[in-house]
């Protein structure tokens, strides 16, 4: 067998350049989502309009009074609670993901 001929590094360089295989894929940096910055506890001003506001709504769920009083999943759950315990929304239809509630209508 012959021996190897030495290439310069100039050549391998150039060799590399030009291979096959090309540049290396570059991973996307994919879709970022915007951090919320939800309320952990109530102010004066979000609770007043829990109370007045909500129980107005047609569809109440959780994630409808997360989205318009910026209030994060725990505290929307525990406003839920409350508004049921005083009787000015009720359950619609229940599954084990998520509740649905609606006004309390005058009967």
């Amino acid at each position: 067998m012959a021996p190897k001929e030495q290439k310069s590094k100039e050549a391998k360089a150039l060799a590399a350049a030009n291979s096959s295989k090309g540049k290396k894929k570059k991973w996307s940096k994919g879709k970022l989502k915007e951090k919320s910055n939800n309320l952990v506890l109530f102010d004066a001003p979000t609770y007043e309009k829990l109370l007045s506001e909500v129980p107005k709504y047609k569809m109440i769920t959780l994630s409808v009074l997360s989205d318009r009083l910026r209030i994060n999943g725990s505290l929307a759950r525990a406003a839920i609670n409350e508004l049921v315990g005083k009787g000015l929304i009720k359950e619609v239809a229940k599954s084990r993901a998520q509740s649905i509630y609606t006004r309390a209508t005058k009967e």
